[in-house]
């Protein structure tokens, strides 16, 4: 072997433990979802602008570990311990109410910047909104508590709607009480609701059956993170079956959903990402109010309107925050 080229070489070899102790001495951020991580790519992403936002940009001053449940909600208790063996530095769960809920289970002093869409006092992950105490802080991102505003949305769109299913998670128990809101506000409008549970893509399938079946003439979409990750799957049965359809996020409108309302997940997501860099600062969670959306967004896709044969009424255009061509 040359000279130069055993140099090289040798300073190659010398210079990997160097990058691992390097790697090794940044602050860690556990990064825990219940569901798929390709779906979430720009989710993310939304969550890394936060941290560069509050000066932290990934292998360069903070690492993240990423831990995904991929759909399978009996893996989190043990993916959160694994975190919390790990030492990490803080725990992030900017989409998901169970990873919240198993992290907290899991560690009484690491701190957790959650994201969900249910009351956290509620779910008992806080004390208060403006006093959270403990370790856990974040994003209540009120989603479950316009439900019925959802509901009412969507018949305004089909006013010749008498039937409307509901698409819930039944291994998400922050559903229970949105669907029992949804009981009361659809007695209200003279309309029957119809739940239908799904906790995978099969059950999914099966539940689109069912809406055919029973002639269903209209489809409200709860929120959770195995319906975000498939969004496009459910825009697409939508459409493919001819069911008029509301979500609780934009992002299944841009995928050809037909109408949705609720807050930016994007930026709740970057807002995390802003309080998990606070921490990583020295703040504490106990001192870090729960934040709430101020702008609940109206989105509506007048192509997928005409493919389902709807005129739009004039009075949801002018209410529309986005409609998209």
């Amino acid at each position: 072997m040359k000279r130069r080229e055993f140099i090289t070489l040798v300073g190659g070899a010398a210079a990997w433990p160097m990058a691992a102790r390097a790697q090794q001495n940044l602050p860690v951020v556990g990064y825990f979802d219940s569901g798929l991580p390709g779906p979430a790519r720009d989710l993310v992403d939304s969550f890394r602008r936060g941290l560069k936002q509050a000066g932290f940009v990934e292998g360069q001053n903070v690492a993240i570990e990423y831990r995904w449940g991929e759909d399978q909600n009996d893996r989190l208790p043990a993916l959160a311990a694994d975190l919390v063996r790990r030492k990490v530095a803080v725990i992030a769960t900017p989409g998901s109410t169970l990873a919240a809920l198993a992290a907290k289970e899991a560690t009484a002093t690491i701190p957790i910047i959650f994201g969900v869409g249910f009351d956290p006092v509620e779910l008992g992950l806080v004390a208060s909104l403006n006093r959270p105490g403990g370790n856990l802080t974040g994003i209540s991102r009120l989603t479950h508590d316009v439900a019925t505003k959802r509901l009412a949305l969507l018949h305004e769109m089909v006013s010749s709607a008498t039937s409307v299913a509901v698409l819930t998670n039944p291994s998400n128990r922050a559903n229970e009480v949105e669907t029992r809101e949804l009981q009361v506000a659809a007695r209200e409008l003279g309309l029957h609701l119809l739940i239908l549970k799904a906790s995978s893509l099969s059950d999914i399938e099966t539940a689109f059956s069912t809406i055919i079946q029973e002639n269903v003439t209209g489809l409200l979409v709860n929120t959770d993170v195995l319906f975000i990750n498939r969004r496009e799957e459910l825009a697409t049965l939508s459409a493919r079956h001819m069911v008029p359809a509301i979500f609780p996020y934009r992002d299944y409108v841009a995928v050809g959903g037909l109408m949705s309302y609720g807050p930016s997940m994007s930026d709740s997501f970057r807002q995390v990402g802003i309080y998990t860099g606070r921490i990583l600062k020295g703040e504490k969670p106990s001192d870090l109010p729960v934040m709430q959306p101020v702008k609940f967004e109206l989105a509506l896709n007048l192509r997928a309107a005409k493919a389902l044969g709807l005129t739009v009424p004039p009075t949801l255009l002018a209410l529309a925050d986005e409609v998209i061509e």
